[in-house]
């Protein structure tokens, strides 16, 4: 006669011996899975030069069969690391004749990747499309010819300032090194927060295209055109901001920008650098700032001085002293409206004096000037201009003029002091 508690017993043991078994086994089968999803990942990471984002809603880590909706980024020219070798062939040599220096740019041209068509390129239009397709009080514009880990906190300023005064405006960034899984982590707060902020790879054969700047484009990529001792960056950067205007429209901003209230009522605008204190006539303008609607014919202008006087060994020649020839030029001939603003509108403090807004005041007098100049700064001005050339290695000091606007127009506020 069997033990009735021997039987219990032992139907507990089986039962225990079968529930661990099943649970080996579901680990097991679990982690084979996994293995073979980031295997696959692998593969198809090394095969097509993609990151895939999977569905969150799919399990045991089967992958998606299809793209959808998810954006799929090109892992460029060897993906990141490779960025700022790409970005420095950009970079021109010094003291070197004519001569030498175009030698130099025909043997580095097959290098400069900002000059290539990709999958991202050929696809610019249409996300520019797609991208200010909806809900959008205004489109604006910025460039970033840079490696994407130099895009600091004081650029991540100028976008938070930006949409504290536009939250419902639409910020395209034509960047190649931004378009990016770094570009995609340093826009993530924004975008987390709801803003629409995008980093696009331009197509500059696109965007130059039925322009003036058609020409000088296939005569730069032909390298039979001296790109002068001023980083090409910079120029293509002056000639990017005024097509972009053109195609589409809108608002374009330095990332040295720091936007103190919203452009409501601002059109076919450019602002003035400098006035003569007499005359109130305006002695130099400056397209750190531009907002013109589409088609407009002084971008043409603008576009036309460019490739017939590029000069690529004087700075400010084919960018500041460019929007002041074409506009000094036209004077008042009919065709064209547009309105040059005032210097406090944009440039409130000159480069000159620039350093100022950083420090901290030490004394009564210095507490004074600083209320008086956010007073003043409180008026007529949309924003202020950094000067960035000037200002990048300064600290923002606590309690300074810079310090406080940060603080009123930011949206994060981080690091604000250690930028």
């Amino acid at each position: 006669m069997f033990d009735y508690k021997v039987l219990c017993r032992a139907k507990l043991s089986i039962i225990f011996t079968i529930t661990l078994v099943a649970m080996i086994f579901v680990i097991y089968k679990d982690s084979i899975i996994c293995e073979n999803s980031e295997e696959t990942r692998a593969q198809l990471r090394s095969s097509t030069g993609s990151i895939i984002y999977e569905n969150s809603e799919q399990t045991q880590g089967k992958l998606r069969s299809s793209i959808g909706n998810k954006q799929l980024y090109s892992m460029q020219e060897k993906i990141d690391e490779v960025e700022e070798e790409n970005l420095q062939s950009l970079v021109l040599p010094l003291s070197v004749t004519e001569e030498e220096r175009i030698a130099w740019f025909r043997e580095k041209m097959p290098k400069i990747q900002i000059f290539k068509s990709n999958n991202l390129t050929r696809k610019f239009h249409s996300r520019v499309k797609k991208f200010f397709r909806s809900g959008c009080e205004a489109q604006f514009f910025m460039t970033w010819i840079s490696p994407a880990a130099t895009f600091g906190r004081r650029e991540f300023f100028s976008l938070e300032s930006l949409f504290k005064a536009h939250p419902h405006g639409c910020l395209m960034i034509l960047s190649r090194s931004l378009d990016s899984g770094r570009g995609n982590k340093i826009l993530k707060p924004l975008v987390d927060r709801g803003f629409k902020v995008k980093a696009v790879t331009p197509d500059l054969a696109y965007l130059f295209n039925n322009t003036p700047a058609k020409a000088w484009f296939k005569e730069m990529k032909s390298g039979k055109k001296d790109p002068g001792e001023i980083p090409l960056a910079q120029n293509l950067s002056n000639l990017i901001r005024l097509a972009v205007l053109y195609k589409y429209g809108g608002v374009y901003l330095d990332t040295d920008f720091i936007v103190l209230k919203p452009f409501t009522g601002l059109k076919n605008s450019i602002g003035a650098q400098s006035m003569d204190m007499e005359t109130k006539n305006w002695t130099r303008l400056n397209n750190a700032v531009l907002i013109f609607d589409m088609n407009h014919p002084l971008l043409l202008k603008f576009m036309e001085e460019f490739a017939s006087t590029f000069d690529g060994n004087k700075w400010g020649h084919n960018g500041p002293y460019l929007v002041s020839r074409v506009v000094e030029n036209i004077g008042k001939q009919p065709g064209y409206k547009f309105t040059v603003l005032r210097p406090m509108a944009f440039y409130p403090v000159d480069w000159i004096r620039i350093n100022r807004l950083f420090m901290k005041p030490t004394n009564r007098s210095d507490s004074r000037w600083v209320q008086e100049k956010l007073l003043q700064l409180s008026g007529e001005t949309y924003g202020v201009h950094l000067w960035n050339k000037q200002t990048r290695n300064l600290q923002i000091e606590e309690g300074s003029v810079m310090g406080r606007l940060i603080l009123e127009h930011c949206l994060i506020c981080q690091h604000i002091y250690s930028s």
